[in-house]
Parts: structure tokens; C-alpha cells; sequence
């Protein structure tokens, strides 16, 4: 697992689900989610309000985007994350 630096944060970013609960397909036009859960907070990061596993929303065009082991995660500076999922 990455370990981020200073005061960035690496996020793991949630599969977009292709259908409803109901069986209904989705398009894929539809825009992408600014959610994601908190995988690691760098050494920097001070009284975040939010911990590992958390959910929260971060800025659109912030964070390098990455792929590991067929899963998605974004590195992004601390202050690009605006609200928590409670």
C-alpha cells in the first residue's frame, strides 16, 4: 500500500455501479463521483475531522490518479477534500 507524504491524502475511489438495485442498466455518460474513502493521511495532515475508512467528497480536477491491483486511488493535497460522510 502507497504511504502518502507530507500533507497529501490517498484516497480509494468506489466502483460506479452499472445497474440499479432493480436491475435498470446505467449509461456510462453519466459524470463521475467526487467520492471516495480514506485509505492513508500523510505525516502532515493535522486535525483533519476525518479518519481512515471514511467517505468524503473532494475537489473535481485535484489529485494524480492511479490504478493498483485493478483497483482506483487518487492522491490529493489535504485541503482538496471538502466535507465528510456521516
Amino acid at each position: 500500500m502507497l504511504q502518502p507524504l507530507h500533507d497529501y491524502v490517498l484516497l480509494k475511489k468506489e466502483k460506479e455501479e452499472k445497474t440499479t438495485a432493480s436491475g435498470i442498466i446505467l449509461t456510462s455518460g453519466k459524470e463521475k463521483s467526487k467520492l471516495a474513502v480514506v485509505a492513508s493521511i500523510g505525516a502532515d495532515v493535522k486535525e483533519a475531522g476525518y479518519a481512515c475508512g471514511d467517505k468524503v467528497l473532494y475537489k473535481e480536477y485535484s489529485g494524480t490518479t492511479m490504478r493498483i491491483d485493478d483497483e482506483e486511488f487518487i492522491v490529493i493535497k489535504d485541503e482538496d477534500i471538502i466535507a465528510v460522510s456521516k
